[in-house]
């Protein structure tokens, strides 16, 4: 038997009077006192089943027994439906299969939830994944991130990059996160690592002569979830040797304006737009920009530096945005309370009322020249930020975002991508006295700034980059360190000692010392892909089998505990838990 002919979304009116075989789940049955009316879904679509007692007694039968999400075969003749019956919104809808032959393949039991109802519990969601699955909005997202990496890889390809794997069993190394582990039954007491990324792996790979690599690789990171971030999360990974930043930047420009094309079919503009860290942090309070809005960060530092009021005349940093409304007292609470939870001391504010006065405690202790420089347009609120310069970005940069989405100053029909430059190399670990690389240890400091990390850390800077689209980073690079030399000054001064780096990074110093290229790349996480390019509040949406917040599959149960006799074997003991 044949199960179909074709495809349920693949009917149209030049197929009337052709008899054909469909199947697929009942997606809604109706029944119209005789005439029983099915709509049959499969992953092309829809097409609407008509089963007519009188044309074919046992098919209405069977159709009274049918509930949602049974899987069905019918087989019959394709007419056309009246002019009053035609759906314009379906691309079916001008015709209808005539049942003669209906039979119900698979039963469903009572469904946990309807897949056309809106606000389902997202554990019992993944709980029933695979019902999930079906849903409408659920099969774009898969089907669009899969077209999505295959035109990655069509790109890539064409550039002349070689696909390689790397190893999932990795050795550990800080790279930033938590490492998920794996023991091993054969070196009891020693562990593998699933890897954060093929950051080494790739390095050794274009060391070894493979000028252009890339993978769509599996990295794992035992992190906290958030709407954005996941366990495991996979990305495009790209190395190439004798790196030009132009050229890297063309190519992911080339692929990025391919994807929104073929999959949303929207035209995007290139060259992108490009802007430094420090001017991202100045503009905007972010390293990820959300250029859809205006309201940018204005910075009054000097204008204020011999200000009456004291708060302005002492702090590192003021700057300030004007906000295109005049806010009410209670508002500015609001917001007060909001900037105190990303770490404010206050919110300083004027406001301008409709005649252009202003109103606000501050207001006396500010000259002439100053309330000058803050004076806007009628009916706008200046919010200012006092304190260290990251504070002020910190803060002013989140009281940028609440606003643009609380006045809807944020155009949702646009797409604005940018290249974010020149990162910052080091910062400071207050709790642990020490400095941290901003990316990684591998990373290659610009020239100018080279002589900076002993003398003055904080200002060196990266040659990194970072490609953000409507606030939401989707991919990131840099160029690394191909001399030895210059990769065990980075260490050491990260307190790295000789020892551990010859333990932890032997093997890659060893590589450095047998005629290393200079090298460089870029990496996109196709999962925050997907949720920018979908426009999906949470990236778990974007992947087909993910955790939850908890970072448990409720739908295996896994985490679960290991047998007794398994874990003698590979030489473990589990603690108890301690409270």
């Amino acid at each position: 038997m044949k199960w179909r002919d074709l495809k349920a979304g693949e009917l149209r009116k030049e197929h009337v009077g052709q008899r054909f075989a469909l199947a697929g789940w009942a997606a809604r049955r109706r029944d119209h006192g005789g005439l029983v009316f099915v709509d049959l879904r499969d992953d092309s679509g829809l097409a609407q089943l008509v089963i007519n007692p009188e044309r074919a007694p046992e098919a209405a039968k069977a159709a009274h027994e049918i509930r949602n999400e049974f899987v069905l075969r019918a087989e019959g003749e394709v007419v056309a439906r009246a002019p009053e019956a035609v759906n314009p919104g379906l691309p079916t809808g001008e015709v209808e299969l005539q049942v003669d032959e209906l039979e119900i393949v698979s039963r469903s039991e009572p469904l946990p939830f309807q897949l056309d109802e809106e606000n389902v519990d997202e554990t019992l969601r993944i709980r029933y994944r695979w019902l999930d699955l079906r849903r409408v909005k659920m099969q774009r997202n898969i089907r669009t991130r899969a077209r999505a990496v295959s035109i990655i890889r069509s790109e890539m390809e064409t550039a002349g990059f070689v696909d390689i794997e790397t190893p999932i069993l990795a050795k550990q190394t800080p790279e930033g996160a938590r490492d998920f582990v794996v023991p091993t039954r054969l070196q009891p007491g020693s562990f593998f690592a699933l890897p954060q990324s093929p950051q080494t792996y790739k390095q050794l790979l274009v060391i070894s002569g493979f000028e252009r690599y890339f993978q769509i690789a599996r990295c794992f990171r035992d992190e906290d979830l958030r709407a954005d971030r996941l366990q495991e999360l996979t990305q495009l990974d790209v190395e190439m040797a004798f790196p030009d930043r132009e050229e890297l930047f063309a190519l992911m420009e080339r692929t990025m304006l391919r994807i929104w094309r073929e999959c949303l079919d929207v035209a995007i503009e290139s060259p992108f737009q490009r802007m430094t860290w420090d001017e991202a942090q100045l503009r905007y309070g972010s390293d990820k920009p959300d250029l859809r809005f205006g309201l940018e960060i204005h910075d009054a530092t000097e204008l204020t530096r011999g200000s009456e009021f004291g708060v302005f005349a002492n702090a590192p940093a003021v700057r300030y945005l004007r906000v295109p409304q005049e806010l009410s007292r209670a508002e500015l609470d609001r917001l007060e309370a909001f900037a105190k939870e990303w770490g404010a001391k206050g919110l300083a504010y004027l406001v301008f009322d409709e005649e252009g006065e202003v109103r606000s405690p501050i207001a006396k202790f500010l000259s002439e020249e100053e309330l000058a420089g803050f004076r806007s347009e009628p009916a706008t609120t200046v919010l200012f930020g006092a304190d260290e310069p990251t504070m002020v970005a910190r803060v002013l940069g989140a009281l940028r975002l609440h606003l643009g989405r609380e006045l809807e100053l944020i155009d949702r029909e646009a797409w604005r991508f940018l290249w974010v430059t020149d990162f910052p190399l080091l910062e400071w670990d207050e709790p642990e006295q020490r400095w941290t690389a901003v990316h990684h240890p591998f990373t290659r400091p610009t020239d100018e700034t080279a002589s900076l990390v002993d003398s003055d850390p904080g200002e060196a800077r990266a040659v990194a980059y970072d490609l953000v689209v409507n606030g939401i980073e989707i991919a990131g690079g840099s160029f690394r360190i191909h001399e030895p030399d210059l990769q065990r000054k980075i260490f050491d001064r990260l307190e790295i000692s000789p020892e551990e780096q010859r333990q932890k990074f032997g093997y890659l110093l060893d590589a450095l010392a047998m005629g290393a290229p200079p090298h460089g790349g870029i990496a996109s996480g196709i999962d925050r892909l997907s949720m920018a390019m979908l426009d999906e509040p949470y990236i778990r949406d974007t992947v087909a089998f993910p955790k939850n917040q908890a970072g448990v599959d409720p739908m295996t149960g896994a985490p679960t505990p290991i047998a007794q006799d398994l874990l003698a074997e590979l030489g473990i003991q589990v603690l108890p838990k301690t409270e």
